[in-house]
């Protein structure tokens, strides 16, 4: 007779008032870089831009936003950082695109080549391609203090 283990699954709609798990709960730092990307895209759209993808995962890494203004096509990296107290300036290691290491450039770089050889992807006919960086401080409401967007970082 083989012995069995018993196994349990959790539903959305569990009984007892259990609830599903979020990442946004479990995880508070995935849940401040959701925010940041959320405001660099809208600050994106007010200049012109289209977002084409978000988070672009593959087993080497993850392309943040993927836009396009019909001229441009730039694979974005998003930084975002909570600030000190109110009317307390960050130092220089705090700044959100002081961390973005030539590495992690590289990284991007070999992500946004694989997505523009990926055939299923829409790749729009672009005269320029570029990588952006923007750097997001919020307060901890998740308001806005302060963005920094650097067309052409590398």
């Amino acid at each position: 007779m083989r012995a069995t283990r018993p196994t349990t699954r959790r539903s959305a709609g569990a009984a007892g008032g259990e609830r599903a798990a979020r990442p946004d709960h479990e995880d508070p730092r995935r849940a401040l870089g959701r925010l940041g990307e959320q405001l660099a895209a809208a600050h994106l759209h007010r200049l012109g831009f289209a977002t084409l993808a978000r988070n672009v995962r593959s087993r080497h890494g993850e392309i943040d936003l993927i836009v396009f203004d019909g001229r441009t096509l730039a694979f974005v990296e998003v930084k975002t950082r909570l600030a000190r107290s109110a009317g307390q300036p960050l130092g220089l290691a705090e700044q959100p695109l002081a961390r973005l290491r030539p590495r992690q450039r590289a990284r991007i770089r070999r992500l946004a080549r694989a997505w523009l050889s990926d055939s299923s992807n829409m790749r729009p006919t672009a005269g320029t391609i570029r990588f952006d960086a923007i750097g997001v401080i919020v307060d901890r409401r998740g308001q806005l203090v302060a963005l920094e967007h650097v067309e052409g970082a590398w």
